[in-house]
């Protein structure tokens, strides 16, 4: 989700292929053997595999909305964000891929990152500042996803500033074209 829609901010078309997990093809895995997804090759060859790392080459290409303009505060927020909290994340989302845990306290691991960010926007509209930053675009899809796991729970949350942050993100144009389907727009990949 980030990586389309830093693709799509910055102006940058790509060949779109929607993947089935369970029967990914060969051209995929020729490109990138690990076999997830995001994918990007470059017209030159160069292959990248790192949805965080389609993001930053992407707007380091064009950025028109300005999403890299607090570039240095962005990093611990982003690394914590794709560390710990995604670890929650797909614990508290797939205990049963983790056989071996005690997941049981997925939520509240994730709820602490959730609560962290809410602080931040008590002040700002954005996670950095009053305006959208590649911090909102990196962090905003993995709050989607843990919010979306029990949505009733999450809305009865008292963490107001986050929720609007997050429903504003959902309503965004951006986002609103990301979901469109294939045939609509050049601006997806693997």
């Amino acid at each position: 989700m980030r990586a389309r829609i830093a693709l799509l901010s910055a102006r940058i078309q790509c060949e779109v292929h929607e993947i089935n997990f369970r029967d990914k093809p060969e051209h995929m895995l020729k490109i990138s053997p690990k076999g997830t997804v995001p994918v990007l090759r470059l017209n030159d060859g160069k292959v990248i595999d790192e949805s965080r790392d389609i993001v930053m080459w992407a707007l380091s290409q064009n950025d028109p909305n300005a999403f890299l303009h607090d570039g240095g505060a962005v990093g611990k927020l982003v690394d914590d964000n794709d560390g710990w909290f995604k670890r929650a994340l797909d614990r508290y989302k797939y205990p049963d891929r983790f056989p071996d845990e005690d997941c049981s306290n997925a939520r509240e691991q994730g709820l602490e990152f959730l609560q962290a960010l809410n602080e931040r926007l008590m002040n700002t509209d954005h996670l950095l500042s009053n305006v959208v930053s590649v911090a909102d675009i990196c962090i905003f899809p993995f709050v989607r996803q843990f919010a979306n796991v029990d949505r009733e729970w999450f809305d009865a949350l008292e963490i107001k500033p986050l929720q609007k942050w997050l429903d504003g993100h959902l309503n965004s144009d951006l986002f609103l074209h990301i979901f469109r389907k294939q045939k609509e727009t050049p601006y997806a990949l693997f």
